[in-house]
Formats: structure tokens, C-alpha cells, sequence
């Protein structure tokens, strides 16, 4: 356990250091020039507050609260009900807690100790009687089509970030109209909505992106994050002529409509907006980069492969946060990288799969993708599908095992130096189902496929084998990552996977359920269903979010109700040993979360491997970007 590794390093570090040899010294100080160089390259992230949550349970109260990326390893924590301390010592190796006297009616915050000192309270927090957060919603009104189609709204996909600059995140959330379409389909669509809502359920703004954005889940791609440092994050996207921000000022021409008799939009500009997080108002816009062109130049001629969109966010710098917006992922493709800072928004390089020396880039992308230094230069790359595109805008590689739907990128095998990419393909090949190590594309291990592989879930479900277990859909069994079978059943679910309970290995998400893999018996088990809550994407059964919203490390899930007049944050009440930062202070989880809501959503991961047998995980090398001290 990871527990006692680190207790092993900081006897080493106490007692056998100090016996160095002068020698030894001077051979580590000689790397101050490397230190000073990852000094420099520490990345910006959001200050996060304790994010204490309380639930009462059968045997009393449960608490859990946030570790920091940037606190101390002796830190410990004190806790506090109706103004008095419940511990007895302070609490050191985990970050939650099961009070059993605390009740419906307490009131409860904690305290940081650090150096035997206690710091300044956190947020003081009431009980939940049941164990999630309810935000009631404001749903748009009904519509009817050019065509006569009448159609409704529902809640659809989320996203997180802190709005307002007050530690908490907020919860930015696209409406979906009942007549939304995948691109292969023709027909008009209602408006998509972007609204935001407080935790404590306040309304704060709605975006209309209007008629001439089309609604489904490869056009709008929106990224919240806090793109200039300023402590309060921004919210990224695709608009048009006639998008009416979040203080009810128009982009461009309000009459415009570009819909052609099909309901497609093939023609009329394309923009790209960053919104104010906190009013939804409108701060710069720009024409979006990679433009539309001429339809036919993107695999077909009716407007099915021109907008096929994409969207990240990466340090591509290795120190502050850029937005990367693409175009196409079937034929040819486009990625163009920006920077907000400033006030301004600044294009910094374009890769187009049509340029010289860039033809085996074409037809490699997914339906999403990923974003993680896969090289160790501090810098991050996009994992665009089957291939990656490097920092610098130039391509790194591509395993011309093209296009697929699903993909999982993290530290998969810690046998294993670096990261490694989980891919599953829809053109049939001898990889169809493979694992390939992420900075140089080498097929680790492959399997056979003769169809279309649709899905493909990779996580550490069997404590037996070290590392990730993987499977995908189709006539194939559960395989460890070494790519050895380990069972011909495995889970039905190729959806999601989440840290839910107390041990360290990941559950099932699917549709309104969390199940866990009995790896004895080769089934799962239900561990807890979402009374009156629905999943989103059809057969995809996805959540609106599924990120480390509140507490300590494990994760939240977002789910709407079945009449999307209410978001739920169903939280834990499982108690771990376990202590973890929180994953939100990871860059590869905190950036999946960015990216989880474009095109096919897929999990998030970390950089490192978390899961039976992980070793104490690296602190991560960031600072908070408000210079606001640790409460």
C-alpha cells in the first residue's frame, strides 16, 4: 500500500541523507538548473477551498473534505461540530471522517494543523438528509420547428469550473433539444442553451447560441476554464450570427438564418466566443479557426463530415492554460491552438492534415480525445485518436490504425515508463483493440477485430493484476494490461468507471448506476442507483459530469432527474484510509474533466496510476492561480 511506501521514503529522507558523502552532495546540487527549470515550469491552477460535505447516515454523520495539491505531507485536520472539536487527534490518514453524534441539525467545519498549528476554519457546512446536492433547474421553453415540428428540452452535458473566483466550482450546463441530430442526419433543431448554476442552486446566466448553431453532439464543444489566470474561469465556444450572450447582447447580425430547406448550416460566418464566467457576457469573438471552407473538402458533399467538432484545453506551454479548437476527424483535420490573456485572444500555430509531410495525419481522429504530456517536456500534447499532435503544433506521431469512439489515456500499466493510450478502432485490423504507449505511438499488444468495435473501457477492477484491466464491446473477454486474458466474462458496462467506494479500485458508471466487479464470481454487483434519475447520449448512458466536485478524492456524478427539472451531485458516503490531493489538482484529470463533454464523452484519468498496489502519488507541480493562501 502507498501508505507505507511513503512512510519508508521519509525514514530515508530523515536518516540516511544526512550520512551522504560530500561527494553525493555536490552531485545533486549539480541539477539545480533542472530543478530551477520545473520551478519555472509549474502550472497554474484554481484555489479550491475544503469542499466539505456532510451526510447524515444510519450511524451518524459523514464528513469529507479536500486535500490540496499544494499542502504539505504532515498537514493533518481537526474537526469541528456546532463549534467544538469531535477528534480526538488529528485526522492524518485520510480526509474523511464518520462523526457518530453529529445529527440533521449540526453544523460542521474543520481545520488545517500544520507544524502542531492549527489554520483558519473552513466553509462552514449544513447536513444533507440524503447524499447528494439538488439544483433546481430552469428549463427553456418548448419550440416548434420552420417545419411545423414541435420539440422539448432536456438536460444534457456539464461542465465545472469556478465562476465567480470564491474557491467553489459552478456547474455550466448545455440544454439539448428533443430534435437534436447527429450529423449524418438532416432536419431543423431548436437552440442549445448554456446556463450556469451556483451549488447552493442560484441561476446565474443563460447563453442562446441561437439558430444558426446546430444542436447534437458533435457541433457544440464547450470548454470552461480559467484561461487568463485571473482566478475566475471563462467559457469557450463555437457561435454564430444571432447568439445572445449572458447579459442579452446579440453577436453579429440577430436576423440572420443560414439554415438551408434541410436544416443544415453550410454557409454564413462562424465565430469563436470567450464568455465572462461570472455574467455570461460576450468578451471577445473572432471567426473560428478552422474555418468551414468548402463543404466538400472534408470527406463529403451534404454537411456531415465538415462539422464533426472538437475542443481542449493544454499547456502547451507547459506553465499556463490554451484552448485548442478542431475540425474533422474522418478525412482531412484541423486543430488551431489560442491563448486568452490579457483581454485578448491571441491564434498561436494551426496543424492541417493537408499541409506537406501531414497526409498520414489525415483520417486518424476520434470522437473525442485526450490531453497529457505523453512526452515528459512539461509541456502538453493532444491525443487526437490515433494520432498526437506535439506542443508545438507539429505532428508527433500516428499509428494509422485510424478513427474510433473510444479512448483512454493515463498511466494504464505503472510496470511501464510514462503513459499509455487505450484505443478501440472502427476500421477492422489485427489492433483493432489496442494498447500503445502514448509518446511513440509502439504497439504494446493488439487484438484481432472484424467489425466496427464501438466502445472500450479501461480501469482497475481486479486487485489479482497489477494495473488497469481492459475490455471492449464485442465477442471478447476481460484482459490485463499486458494484454494476458484473465477471464472470458467481463463487465456488461463499457461506459464509464469511477472511484466511488473506499477501496482503490475504480466502479462501473452506467446509465443511473454504479456497480462493482466481482472478480471472483465474474459478475457485478449493484452498489447504488439513482431513484427518479436518468443518463444522457441514448445507448452512451452518460452523466452530465462525472469529476471530484466536493470532498476528498473519490469522485461526484451528475445526473439530471427524468423531467430535467433538477441536477443532483451524488456524493460517497463510503469511508476510505485512504488520503489523496484531490484529483482536480492532477493536470491530466483536471483537463479530462474540460474535455468530457465533447463529442462521445469518455472517463477521466489521471497521470498517474491510482489503483491496487499504487505507490504515494507525486505532488503535482502547479501553483493556484488567485495567490490566495490555503484556508
Amino acid at each position: 500500500m502507498f501508505k507505507r511506501t511513503f512512510m519508508l521514503t521519509m525514514i530515508i529522507l530523515v536518516f540516511v541523507l544526512p550520512t551522504l558523502s560530500l561527494g553525493m552532495v555536490k552531485q545533486i546540487n549539480s541539477k539545480e538548473e533542472i530543478t530551477n527549470n520545473m520551478v519555472e515550469m509549474k502550472r497554474q491552477m484554481e484555489y479550491l477551498d475544503r469542499g466539505l460535505i456532510a451526510v447524515k447516515v444510519d450511524n451518524g454523520v459523514y464528513l469529507s473534505w479536500r486535500l490540496l495539491g499544494t499542502e504539505p505531507d504532515n498537514i493533518s485536520f481537526n474537526v469541528y461540530r456546532n463549534g467544538k472539536k469531535v477528534n480526538h487527534s488529528p485526522v492524518i490518514d485520510s480526509t474523511n471522517y464518520l462523526d457518530h453524534n453529529g445529527s440533521l441539525n449540526s453544523i460542521y467545519y474543520v481545520r488545517a494543523v500544520v507544524n502542531g498549528k492549527e489554520m483558519k476554519p473552513s466553509e462552514k457546512v449544513k447536513v444533507l438528509d440524503k447524499n447528494y446536492l439538488s439544483i433546481p433547474l430552469k428549463k427553456p421553453a418548448d419550440g416548434i420547428t420552420p417545419d411545423g415540428v414541435s420539440y422539448t428540452y432536456s438536460a444534457n452535458d456539464a461542465s465545472v469550473g469556478d465562476l465567480d473566483g470564491d474557491g467553489q466550482y459552478e456547474i455550466i450546463l448545455k440544454w439539448d433539444p428533443s430534435n437534436s441530430k447527429d450529423n449524418s442526419q438532416d432536419g431543423y433543431t431548436g437552440d442549445v442553451y448554456l446556463d450556469a448554476y451556483k451549488l447552493n442552486g442560484k441561476f446565474m446566466w443563460r447563453i442562446d447560441l441561437g439558430r444558426n448553431i446546430r444542436a447534437g453532439a458533435h457541433y457544440t464543444q464547450f470548454l470552461v476554464y480559467d484561461f487568463d489566470g485571473d482566478g475566475r474561469a471563462e467559457i469557450a465556444c463555437k457561435t454564430a450570427d444571432g447568439t445572445i450572450d449572458g447579459t442579452g447582447n446579440v453577436i453579429g447580425d440577430p436576423n440572420a438564418d443560414y439554415r438551408n430547406e434541410k436544416g443544415r448550416i453550410l454557409s454564413g460566418p462562424e465565430y469563436l466566443t470567450i464568455f465572462d464566467g461570472k455574467t455570461g457576457k460576450a468578451l471577445a469573438t473572432t471567426d473560428y479557426d478552422p474555418p468551414r471552407g468548402n463543404v466538400s473538402d472534408w470527406g463529403d458533399n451534404y454537411g456531415n463530415r465538415v462539422d464533426r467538432f472538437l475542443a481542449a484545453v493544454a499547456y502547451i506551454d507547459g506553465r499556463r492554460p490554451s484552448l485548442v479548437m478542431a475540425r474533422g476527424y474522418y478525412t482531412r483535420t484541423v486543430l488551431v491552438a489560442y491563448n486568452w490573456r490579457d483581454g485578448k485572444l491571441t491564434k498561436l500555430w494551426r496543424f492541417d492534415s493537408n499541409d506537406p509531410g501531414n497526409s498520414k495525419y489525415a483520417g486518424q481522429g476520434n470522437h473525442n480525445l485526450s490531453i497529457a504530456d505523453v512526452d515528459n517536456d512539461g509541456k502538453d500534447e493532444i491525443i487526437y485518436g490515433s494520432c498526437v499532435i506535439d506542443d508545438n503544433g507539429k505532428g508527433l506521431y500516428s499509428t494509422g490504425l485510424g478513427h474510433g469512439d473510444a479512448m483512454h489515456v493515463g498511466d494504464l500499466d505503472p510496470s511501464r515508463q510514462g503513459l499509455e493510450v487505450f484505443q478501440v478502432h472502427e476500421v477492422p485490423s489485427n489492433d483493432g483493440i489496442e494498447l500503445h504507449d502514448a509518446k511513440t505511438g509502439e504497439i504494446i499488444w493488439g487484438l484481432p477485430t472484424t467489425k466496427d468495435t464501438g466502445r472500450g473501457l479501461s480501469a482497475d477492477i481486479d486487485p489479482r493484476y497489477q494495473g488497469e484491466e481492459m475490455w471492449a464491446a464485442g465477442p471478447y473477454g476481460l484482459y490485463n494490461c499486458k494484454g494476458q486474458k484473465i477471464s472470458d466474462n467481463k463487465p456488461s458496462s463499457v461506459n464509464f468507471a469511477i472511484w466511488w467506494d473506499g477501496d482503490l479500485l475504480r466502479e462501473l458508471l452506467d446509465s443511473n448506476r454504479i456497480d462493482k466487479w466481482d472478480y471472483i464470481n465474474n459478475q457485478t454487483i449493484n452498489l447504488f442507483t439513482a431513484q427518479d434519475c436518468t443518463s444522457n447520449n441514448g445507448t452512451k448512458a452518460t452523466p452530465c459530469l462525472q469529476a471530484d466536485i466536493l470532498g476528498d478524492w473519490r469522485e461526484e456524478v451528475i445526473w439530471k432527474t427524468a423531467d430535467s427539472n433538477e441536477l443532483r451531485i451524488y456524493t460517497t458516503t463510503s469511508v476510505t484510509n485512504h488520503r489523496i490531493y484531490t484529483l482536480m489538482h492532477d493536470p491530466v484529470y483536471r483537463l479530462g474533466i474540460a474535455w468530457q463533454n465533447v463529442g462521445y464523452n469518455q472517463p477521466p484519468h489521471t497521470s498517474f496510476y491510482l489503483g491496487e498496489g499504487m505507490s504515494y502519488p507525486p505532488k503535482p507541480n502547479i501553483y493556484l492561480a488567485s495567490n490566495r493562501e490555503t484556508k
